[in-house]
């Protein structure tokens, strides 16, 4: 292996300058593919300083010219997405077909970046005073970064920088030292747009470049996404240098069923939401909390036999259904979790610890089938804590209210969702409930791009959620401009407090 990766910096693919370096590996056979540089304060100062001097040019571009780059970026990224793809799954893991859907909903945000001619319109009241006409607009901020997680390379990068972009900032992107190449390879496809050099860069690193970049003078504000330990930190940490910062952190994602549902439909739901993408989302579905001792062992008979043939491989394969973790350190963690949940006395239906790989040159990857709890309570940490594997917990309750009041008390408000036939219920449970997310017989509501995505509580810090409206609002600031225009009779000074009658 002597593939080494590079940072892109001014419209440059740089090797790294000092001595550190990642590896970065297949998860599915369990070999390192590529080395990566780690960037120090240096090479970070280097990307702000190019995206500084980019900064003039192309916010002084009209939106309409700025949203016509983003319109040939999207073309190319429908022409490439099967490669974009493929270079998701070689990095994380996952299986084609959800590396695929990851793409499309990057490209949604991408689309509707294409509309920032119209999402950068102000307001205007004429006539507000006597011969006193007022304007609002949105103006960019300047040099923004966003920080990544590596269970989405691509769709995470694609909610952050083409709104920023598209808004008139230049952008420092520091994606994943565990997955960076689909980062770079965007960075390609942009340069192949006519973006103009400088305007987007790619900086690979790690806590030293995430640090320098929370406390680079010319850096004006920081997106982040990932675990909330660290959200915590990169918030509080942007703040305290000057900096707007939205930071989205972890999630406990549960799923009410009630007694009514459609419990076929609600296992399907299930099975998908809690093991796709081998768990590793921010809106998987980790808890069912179900209505009713008969129903969970009606929903439980339907989950078990489903979950021990849930069909676990490498992307290569057409028919897996889940693939492998992101790193062997973190299937290890996930599986002890399992083992703590047996010792709090959780019952263990399936037991994925002991997957069986079929696929040959592939019996090092970083594999672990779906495991399924029934009887968990919310004292038990596999409960509490975020786990981001393949473990779907199952706690009972007896009425819709308990469900209500549980996930209301947990810490954590990413997304929830309910299955039910009665819409009064649903309907109080979506008014009701304190989650920033909500789902009505829709397990991961994910919003479409012209909405905005973001949890409440520990799962977000800052004031605005990604893309877009929030989006728009968060890589701009506000203008107003009060203007009178004189008659041409001089009335001299006047020392009275404006009242604009």
């Amino acid at each position: 292996m002597n593939n080494t990766l590079h940072h892109y910096v001014d419209g440059e693919r740089l090797a790294g300058q000092g001595n550190r370096f990642h590896d970065v590996y297949d998860p599915a056979t369990g070999q390192v593919t590529a080395r990566l540089p780690l960037a120090d304060e240096a090479e970070v100062a280097q990307a702000v300083a190019a995206a500084k001097r980019a900064f003039p040019s192309w916010s002084a571009m009209t939106p309409l010219r700025r949203a016509r780059v983003m319109s040939r970026f999207k073309a190319l990224l429908d022409e490439h997405a099967d490669e974009l793809a493929r270079i998701i799954s070689m990095e994380h893991g996952k299986v084609h077909s959800d590396a695929m859907g990851e793409v499309r909903r990057g490209i949604e945000v991408v689309e509707f970046a294409c509309g920032g001619p119209h999402l950068l319109k102000g307001e205007v009241t004429e006539n507000i005073g006597t011969d006193i006409d007022s304007l609002s607009l949105r103006q960019p901020l300047g040099v923004v970064a966003g920080i990544t997680p590596f269970n989405f390379p691509a769709m995470v990068s694609l909610w952050m920088f083409p709104v920023a972009l598209v808004c008139g900032n230049t952008f420092v992107l520091k994606p994943s030292e565990r997955d960076p190449s689909a980062a770079l390879f965007l960075a390609e496809l942009l340069e192949r747009a006519g973006l103009p050099d400088g305007v987007f860069n790619v900086i690979n690193g790690d806590k030293e470049a995430v640090d320098a970049l929370l406390a680079h003078p010319d850096v004006q504000a920081v997106s982040f996404v990932g675990s909330t330990p660290i959200a915590r930190y990169v918030y509080a940490t942007g703040c305290a240098n000057g900096k707007r910062v939205q930071a989205l952190g972890g999630a406990k994602n549960h799923m009410v069923v009630m007694p009514d549902a459609d419990l076929d439909k609600a296992a399907d739901a299930l099975m998908g939401a809690a093991y796709g993408s081998a768990g590793e989302r921010c809106m998987a579905i980790s808890v069912a909390v179900v209505v009713g001792d008969e129903v969970a062992d009606a929903l439980v008979e339907r989950l078990a036999p489903r979950v021990r043939t849930l069909k676990v491989g490498p992307s290569s394969d057409e028919t897996a259904e889940m693939g492998p973790l992101i790193t062997a350190a973190h299937r290890d963690k996930v599986a002890s979790y399992i083992g703590i949940g047996v010792e709090e006395g959780a019952g263990l239906v399936v037991d994925g610890r002991d997957v069986a790989i079929a696929s040959p040159g592939h019996e090092e990857g970083f594999f672990l089938g779906g495991s399924l709890f029934d009887h968990v309570t919310p004292q038990m940490r596999i409960y509490r804590e975020e786990i981001f594997g393949p473990v779907l917990g199952i706690v009972r309750v007896d009425s819709w209210e308990e469900a209500l009041d549980l996930i209301n008390a947990h810490e954590y408000a990413n997304g929830t969702a309910i299955f039910t036939r009665d819409g009064d219920a649903a309907r109080r449970f979506a008014h009701r409930i304190e989650v920033g997310m909500v789902g009505v017989n829709v397990p991961i509501p994910v919003p479409m791009a012209f909405h905005s995505f973001g949890g409440w509580r520990n799962s977000l810090f800052g004031d605005h959620h990604l893309h877009g409206p929030e989006g728009v609002r968060f890589y701009t600031r506000l203008k107003t401009i009060t203007s009178r225009w004189p008659t041409g009779i001089r009335a001299g000074a006047d020392y009275v407090m404006p009242t604009m009658e």
